[in-house]
Formats: C-alpha cells, structure tokens, sequence
C-alpha cells in the first residue's frame, strides 16, 4: 500500500494541523469525476468525502425511458441532474473538492461550468459500456484539462487489464489508465493521488 494512503488512513478522523491552526490554510484543489451514465461516479464521491456529500439524485421516471439506458444497470432507480459534490483532505495541507459531473447528454451543458478551476478529472470507464466514457474522454482532450481513465469493475463483468481497456479506447500512453472499485475508499484514494500526480507531471507550474 502507498505510504500516503497508509498515512491518510491511519489519521481518519483526526483533526489536521491547518484545521486547528488559524494562521494556516490548506491548498483547495477541485477534481472532476465523469464518465457516462450509471459508471459510478456518485458511489465515488460518496465512498471518499470525509463530509456528507451533496447529491443531486432524481427519482427516474417513465419520461426519460427513452433517452437513458439501464440494459447495464437494470436496478438504477435515480440519477444525477445537476452534481456531485465532496471534500477528501490529503496529506496536511491538500484538500480535494470532488466534482461528479452528470453522465447523460442532456446535462453536458453544465460541464464548462463544473470544470472551471478544475486540476484534472477522473474518467470513470464500464468495462460492459467503454463507448460511454467517449464524451468525456474527447472533451477533456479537447480542452486540455490532465485526466486519468479508472475502470470501474461490476460485479459480474468480465475483468480486463488496463492495456486491453488502453488499446479499446485508443487512450494515449502518458495517460494513466488504473482498475478500481468506486464502493471502495482506498481504491478510490488511490485513483485520486494518481490524477495529482499526472496533473503535477505535465502542468508543474
């Protein structure tokens, strides 16, 4: 297990030096987790925020049957309409404020805005769906924002090694492309110091 994460775990619940100190202020960072519809990015946040995350989950109804796809997630009964929203401290001073963008088309208006001031972004991939996570791999590329692609193995999907999830979806070779499990809080710590760490690799300014 990475050091970090071992020392993050180790301090849960512990208050940090820059939330007793008054003089001191951490260094707030925002993250963006995407990816298509139902891929998981809700249980994400919600498995990581050290605060109770704010969601904006809607009862799905009989009017969006023919736009949102559950052949991949039969039991999904809710769904994101405008954002996902926590907070993870890492290390003493770091803070991450997680963004979870909504994953069906007709909320991609809102991603210019949730994106704004982001270091990086998350891009969540089922290995069932890969064409899903398309969107927002071309948007990121387009706008230049760093990103990593985690797969988010389901329960009862075939398992596939990062190179083959690579190669399907043509993700270039300094792009990190990680296997986790988003109901996972280690898992998901871990995805986060990776996109850091890419972000610090090619924007070190």
């Amino acid at each position: 297990m990475d050091s970090a994460v071992s020392e993050l775990l180790d301090n849960e619940g512990q208050l940090q030096a820059w939330q007793t100190d008054r003089s001191r202020a951490p260094i707030a960072t925002k993250i963006v987790v995407a990816g298509g519809f139902g891929v998981g990015k809700t249980t994400l946040v919600t498995a990581v925020s050290e605060i109770t995350p704010l969601q904006t989950e809607a009862l799905m109804t009989q009017a969006s049957a023919d736009t949102d796809d559950l052949s991949g997630t039969p039991e999904k009964t809710t769904t994101t309409v405008a954002m996902d929203f926590g907070r993870i401290t890492l290390d003493d001073d770091l803070v991450l404020y997680l963004f979870g963008t909504p994953g069906q088309q007709r909320f991609w208006f809102m991603w210019d805005d949730l994106v704004r001031g982001a270091i990086g972004a998350v891009v969540l991939a089922d290995t069932r769906r890969l064409s899903d996570c398309f969107p927002a791999l071309d948007y990121f590329e387009s706008c230049g924002l760093p990103y990593i692609v985690a797969v988010n193995h389901f329960d009862g999907s075939e398992k596939f090694e990062p190179a083959d999830v690579r190669e399907a979806l043509t993700v270039p070779p300094h792009i990190p492309v990680l296997i986790m499990d988003a109901r996972q809080r280690i898992s998901v710590i871990e995805s986060l110091l990776a996109l850091v760490g890419h972000a610090l690799d090619v924007t070190p300014e």
